[in-house]
């Protein structure tokens, strides 16, 4: 029988020690040795990257396990199916651009990358020919470069019926989505990047509840059809090319209950539908406090706008080229400079709402002209032409059943709001505190 003076040698010295892989293992040597299927839990600390994985294995670092790629390469690569990974901090990628270093990258299907911190890493997580992959609750920022030279944060190429959600994004570049389809992105928050989600030739995906705060642009579609936006808030994309939601020949969108504020243009849209026959669908939408409401790249048809709340937009509708945007279909809208009456007070105006272009669409025809919109002179040139027309005005829109009340199906969120020491308040609170003044 062992004495309690060596049972108590024995203990002491396995405390000492530690587990055996924490004193002579590389974390690579741990997960080249772990069986298929397995559960790697390494002990709390930091491990030297790049790291590959090229089996079904779980590595769990239990939020205590940093990989550090020491610059070189990316963090980990995963050439596998079915690995999980989470509770890591992945730091220290490598910076090559053509490389695609990042903290992830994922080069297999039904992959797990979640509960994860991304830092200092140039790409976040990279799926390339990747599909059924859940990417969620990740946090991940950047290098610290300037804008255009840090990598994306989530990139999908040729990838597909993956799930992104619930990860937040700051100090990073784009988040991509190229010629992937059928994917969800959800519930993502991302603050103080260049475009927030971007879209290039990819089909059917849908993009649901997610915030974008403070990025250059919001979400842009080029020639992307059936793609679904629902509920998302999107606000402050500012600056000279900022865009809430923007359209190139992208056909058969749906665009419900989202929220876009205080952007330069709420929504940009360039020949869109594109494909014959199609429409895009705008509902429910809140629209508010931006420089232009909706930026009519050109005269273009097809496009369904119902039920949706344009409120104090510096302009509501603009259209290039002095042409008309009434060529799509208007119906059900809140304008909040509708100048007519609700008599019988069924929420419905007696009269349509039009919209005309008067020589204000000067700033909008001469690029070096938009830099007096808003100016005194301008004004007085309008306020001259509305009074004694010289020309025929343009009209612009011409909604045939203006909704008189505000307070129309306010389905975008309102309680997912970024981060920020002093939260805006919510969007019903804005538009009723401007009612109250107006």
């Amino acid at each position: 029988m062992r004495s309690p003076c060596l049972t108590l040698v024995v203990l002491i010295m396995a405390a000492v020690s530690g587990p055996a892989w924490a004193a002579d293992k590389t974390l690579q040597q741990m997960i080249d040795e772990s069986p298929e299927h397995g559960q790697l839990s390494p002990p709390p600390g930091v491990y030297a990257g790049p790291i590959v994985i090229d089996k079904s294995i779980t590595l769990d670092g239990g939020g205590k396990v940093t990989v550090d790629a020491g610059g070189k390469g990316s963090v980990i690569l995963i050439k596998s199916d079915g690995v999980t990974l989470s509770g890591l901090r992945l730091i220290n990628s490598g910076e090559s651009h053509n490389d695609i270093n990042a903290g992830v990258q994922v080069r297999g299907n039904f992959n797990v990358i979640r509960d994860n911190v991304i830092e200092n890493s140039l790409f976040g997580v990279d799926l390339q020919q990747s599909s059924n992959n859940v990417v969620r609750r990740n946090r991940i920022s950047s290098k610290s470069r300037q804008l255009g030279q840090r990598g994306d944060a989530i990139r999908l190429w040729y990838s597909f019926n993956n799930k992104i959600t619930d990860n937040d994004v700051r100090d990073a570049r784009d988040t991509v989505v190229w010629y992937s389809a059928d994917n969800e992105i959800s519930r993502n928050r991302v603050r103080d990047s260049r475009y927030s989600l971007h879209f290039m030739y990819s089909r059917y995906n849908l993009v649901e509840d997610n915030v974008y705060y403070n990025n250059a642009v919001g979400i842009f579609l080029m020639y992307s059809d059936g793609v679904i936006l629902r509920r998302n808030q999107i606000r402050h994309a500012s600056g000279p090319t900022g865009v809430g939601i923007g359209f190139k020949e992208t056909s058969d969108v749906v665009v419900e209950d989202n929220e876009i504020l205080y952007c330069a243009t709420g929504l940009y849209i360039d020949v869109s539908p594109f494909q014959p026959d199609t429409i895009n669908r705008f509902a429910g939408n809140l629209i508010a406090y931006n420089g232009i409401g909706i930026r009519f790249l050109n005269d273009w048809t097809g496009n369904r706008l119902l039920d949706n709340r344009f409120v104090d937009n510096l302009s509501q509708i603009v259209v290039s080229g002095g042409a008309t945007a009434n060529r799509n279909e208007w119906s059900g809208n809140y304008w909040s400079d509708y100048q007519g009456f609700d008599e019988d007070l069924d929420r419905v105006g007696d009269s349509p709402y039009e919209l005309y272009a008067y020589a204000d669409r000067l700033w909008k025809d001469e690029p070096y002209a938009q830099f007096f919109k808003g100016s005194p002179v301008l004004e007085v040139l309008d306020f001259l032409e509305r009074l004694a027309p010289f020309s025929e005005p343009n009209l612009l829109v011409r909604d045939t059943a203006p909704n008189t009340s505000l307070e129309v199906s306010v389905g975008a969120t309102t309680s997912a709001e970024p981060a920020t020491p002093t939260q805006p308040k919510n969007s019903l609170e804005l538009l009723r505190e401007s009612l109250e003044q107006q």
